[in-house]
């Protein structure tokens, strides 16, 4: 994993210490435990990619940024639960995803990358 310095001011998308590729991180996704110095965002796209969804909201709920709101909203749509999807795509300005869960896992990891 190659590490970066921190970019932009805290809470934009995108904001996290360690960068890599997209498919560096799914490759992530065969071991045990995440790659360190990930975001609360990418740590909750992490254990969602590993069926933790559980986890992976913890980790979205815990940060207040951009990114984890967008994960957030994602994590309902998961869920099923819509309106509450619906809700954190709007606070963070974000058109409700119509894609496959699996697309949209992938837009969001690329995105925060």
């Amino acid at each position: 994993m190659k590490r970066a310095q921190e970019v932009g001011p805290p809470g934009k998308l995108g904001d996290n210490v360690a960068t890599m590729e997209l498919q560096e991180f799914q490759q992530t996704l065969s071991e045990v435990l995440p790659p360190e110095g990930l975001s609360p965002a990418l740590l909750a796209l992490w254990w969602d990619g590993k069926g933790d969804w559980d986890k992976a909201h913890g980790f979205a709920q815990s940060d207040k940024s951009d990114a984890a709101q967008w994960v957030h909203a994602y994590l309902h749509r998961v869920e099923g639960d819509l309106s509450n999807a619906g809700y954190w795509y709007r606070r963070v300005g974000k058109p409700a995803c119509n894609s496959s869960l699996a697309d949209e896992w992938r837009e969001i990891a690329a995105a925060l990358l």
